[in-house]
């Protein structure tokens, strides 16, 4: 009997009556308690293995094949280490507060508590049919007051030793969001979430002092087993320098001497300096701009003003405007010009920076663009330098100091650098100083949907933290919660909400208005999911001390700087303050790519999306070929690090290995009946596969694991190989991490076993060592065939064995001689 479903036939399979089976019979069998309750292995039955994908955002739009990436080789590796009898922690949760589930929200026209609750339903109908091992009982919910609860408890221990604090400051702000965003959720001048223009604002704000961590989160790197990508991205976004803070003398209106600090990394080319750029918020610019220059420098400023840092910094034409005051070099004396320039930060180093153009090219263009003069101080080919005698380009490498005085002669990079610091600081001009581009983290979403910020602001007692008995600070119900686009969160207006008593002096207060971003929720999820029915405390220390660190953790690459920076950030803040034992959250991180899809709109292979036209649903996928299939085609795509391209015709390859498998095991006779013994070249090609899939697997190739499959089907078919019940265990056992229905189907009708009463299937090294060569047949040269032998044999017993198949090449004819090349060919000449 053929069973046809939805294109796919497979003999006695109806793919939609198994599938559902199997996940009905899942949905109410604690599986995972199962295994954890009963040892497989003595060797693994006290190890854990907590394995995590990154929590989804639950949008309007759902899940798309992309997602099931990442999903589907997490559970790989999960149902390995299930098998092996470790104890696993695999679970899976809703990432729902912030500005995505709001403006989802605003644009159907309902609440987001009602759009978040509709959209998590959808996922997780889903999530399910991907069959992942997920434990829905540590299900969490960012949006749960009893979740939040905890993300408050985590922001007031911050606030307690100084890590939170308020200030009025420029910040990023989303003309469309009608927020504030961090500077990592500022993407080429554009919002992160929206692509609107983002401008420069200032407003109150609460601040996450990300930056006393800066050390700590880069040294941390170098701990991690994370792909060297997602380091360096770490690395060069915090953006340590040692340098030195140089003090050069200026003069204000009034013809005061001012000290101009600057910060460089390179003091070995004081000496050519030519003029000093300080930043437009510079504390010094109002004083030392001369009276000719006021107005300019001051409609300068004003422009600079609308502009973000991150704007200002990839900002291709550097400008400036020249204040009329001149500072003096500690080095030589030499007097040169301070200009306003919008490439110099406020918040980084001093917020000044020393010109040096022959060995800078930013200073090169600048001092091009206003005529400024260029001291060379490193020696360097002269093919920099024009007929004229001017520099051409800078030179930014390495030689020796020229026009430096003493230090002349020196290596400008080594030795030249540290004497000239050296006799700077001895001079009482500088001193060595050590600078991070991270900039703290502006922690606050003027929004209605995200975690209060349980705080109290009180004219007598100032800002106090809510009571911990008092938690959480729930939002309010309200019908109109849009963004006001003020500068205040629209919680600011529902007076019976915000209007409270002092916890400290029972007075009159507010309620801190403001929430917290998107990310809050996600800094520590990963936490809770051990026990996350607990009431009186975030998590149990016992549980902290076994299920953590995180031993996998599976996402994308888009997250490398805020999602993993911001959760590392708080889990060393939570260990430094005692609360956990350890001060890394994520020992082992893979960053699955993208599926892309030719788009026809666009005519090119890019990132699905609705707007192209070319997004993959698999609900579709999984009705046309079933979860199996669509989770082989995903993992077969190509190596699961790098971005794909999603081709129908490539499902259509794997529904028919998929079948061919079914097919063959279910065949009657393929089982050897009590009494027969399994073939030799049966058991070694079956300990083969397992040493193949195992090997790569372990090299994280999903793909070429399953072309170790697909290699043996081709082996078994033509071989027409039958198998004990142990050997088509362990072959069913091996094929249940990448199609869990069907191996469940197969073991349960084929050997009355379910997956629980098995174990991961090992290779046998003595069978998998080949004995056994393919010995090529020619007769003058041509192929007449090919027979198979013991390795190393002679060439008598070769001869003897191949004379059948070649004889009516040689009959009638002299064989003037047989060429023998071991374990390789023999070859009859004959004439």
């Amino acid at each position: 009997m053929c069973v046809h479903y939805q294109g796919i036939d497979y003999m006695n399979y109806d793919v939609s009556a198994v599938e559902k089976k199997w996940q009905k019979r899942w949905a109410t069998v604690d599986y995972n308690a199962a295994f954890n309750d009963k040892s497989k292995s003595e060797a693994h039955s006290n190890k854990k293995f907590y394995c995590l994908d990154m929590f989804p955002y639950p949008s309007g739009s759902g899940l798309h094949v992309g997602h099931w990436r990442g999903y589907v080789l997490s559970d790989v590796y999960t149902r390995i280490k299930w098998l092996e009898g470790y104890k696993i922690l695999h679970p899976m949760g809703w990432d729902a507060f912030g500005l995505p589930a709001e403006n989802d929200a605003i644009k159907k026209g309902i609440h987001p508590q009602e759009s978040t609750a509709k959209n998590i339903a959808h996922f997780k109908t889903q999530l399910q049919a991907i069959a992942a091992l997920y434990d829905w009982d540590k299900e969490l919910n960012t949006t749960d007051p009893d979740y939040y609860k905890w993300t408050q408890w985590i922001f007031l221990q911050m606030f307690k030793v100084g890590l939170a604090y308020e200030d009025f400051a420029p910040i990023n702000w989303c003309s469309s969001c009608l927020t504030g965003l961090a500077n990592e959720e500022v993407i080429d001048g554009k919002c992160e979430r929206c692509s609107s223009e983002v401008v420069q604002k200032e407003i109150r704000q609460w601040i996450l002092k990300i930056t006393a961590y800066a050390e700590k989160l880069l040294t941390g790197l170098d701990r991690l087993e994370w792909p060297e990508k997602v380091k360096l991205m770490q690395r060069n976004w915090i953006g340590k320098s040692e340098g030195a803070e140089i003090d050069f003398i200026t003069h204000d209106g009034e013809g005061n001497k001012v000290k101009l600090s600057v910060y460089t990394t390179c003091a070995e080319t004081i000496f050519g300096v030519t003029f000093i750029v300080i930043a437009p918020e510079h504390a010094l610019v109002d004083s030392i701009t001369a009276h000719d220059s006021r107005q300019a420098v001051v409609d300068y400023c004003n422009h600079v003003a609308t502009m973000s840092a991150l704007e200002r910094m990839a900002d291709k034409e550097k400008t400036g405007v020249f204040t009329g005051a001149y500072a003096i070099n500690p080095i030589n004396g030499t007097q040169v010009p301070i200009y306003v320039a919008s490439f110099v930060l406020a918040d980084y180093g001093t917020g000044a920076v020393m010109g040096v153009p022959a060995h800078c090219e930013r200073d090169f263009d600048f001092a091009q663009k206003y005529a400024l003069p260029m001291i060379q101080v490193i020696d360097f080919c002269d093919a920099r330098v024009g007929k004229d005698g001017a520099l051409l380009a800078a030179y930014i490498g390495d030689g020796q100091l020229i026009n430096s005085a003493l230090f002349n002669g020196l290596s400008a990079k080594s030795n030249g650098k540290d004497a000239i610091v050296d006799f700077l600081v001895s001079s009482g001009f500088a001193t060595k100083k050590i600078n991070y581009k991270l900039r703290d983290w502006v922690f606050s979403r003027q929004r209605y949907w995200g975690e209060p910020i349980p705080l109290i602001h009180c004219k007598k007692c100032g800002i106090v933290p809510v009571p911990e008995d008092q938690l959480p600070v729930t939002l309010p119900q309200v019908e109109q919660y849009q963004p006001t686009g003020t500068g205040e969160s629209p919680l600011a207006d529902i007076e019976h909400w915000v209007n409270v008593a002092c916890p400290a002096c029972g007075g009159d207060a507010k309620r801190e208005t403001n929430t917290m971003p998107q990310w809050a929720g996600s800094c520590w999820y990963f936490l809770r999911y051990p026990n996350p029915h607990l009431k009186d405390k975030p998590w149990d220390a016992k549980d902290m001390q076994y299920w953590l660190p995180v031993d996998l953790y599976v996402g994308g690459v888009e997250h490398a700087i805020l999602h993993l920076l911001y959760a590392r950030f708080w889990v060393k803040v939570l260990y430094d303050l005692g609360h956990l034992p350890f001060d890394e959250p994520f020992t082992h991180l893979f960053n699955q790519g993208m599926v892309l899809k030719y788009s026809e709109k666009s005519g090119l292979v890019e990132k699905m999306s609705k707007s192209k036209g070319n997004v993959v649903s698999p609900d579709e996928m999984v009705q046309q070929y079933g979860s199996d299939v669509l989770r082989m085609y995903i993992l077969f795509m190509g190596p699961p690090e790098l971005d794909c391209e999603w081709q129908d015709k490539g499902i259509e390859g794997v529904k028919r290995f998929a079948h061919r498998f079914h097919d063959y095991v279910m065949r009657p006779g393929v089982i050897l009946t009590v009494g027969e013994s399994e073939e030799i070249v049966v058991t070694r090609r079956v300990n083969r596969l397992l040493k193949d899939f195992q090997e790569r697997i372990d090299l994280f190739k999903p793909n070429t694991a399953l072309s170790a499959f697909m290699e043996w089907i081709n082996d078994v078919v033509s071989g027409d190989m039958r198998f004990s019940r142990a050997s088509l265990e362990k072959v069913l056992v091996a094929y249940s991490v990448m199609a869990p229905h069907m191996a469940s189907e197969l073991l349960e009708v084929l050997l009355s076993k379910s997956l629980s009463d098995c174990s991961w299937s090992y290779y046998d090294q003595q069978f998998t060592h080949e004995n056994e060569v393919e010995i090529v047949v020619q007769v003058n040269g041509k192929l007449r065939g090919a027979v198979v032998v013991e390795r190393d044999v002679e060439k008598e017993v070769v001869e003897e064995l191949v004379r059948g198949l070649v004889g009516k090449w040689v009959e009638g004819k002299e064989i003037n001689k047989i060429i023998f090349v071991k374990n390789k060919l023999i070859n009859f000449v004959v004439k």
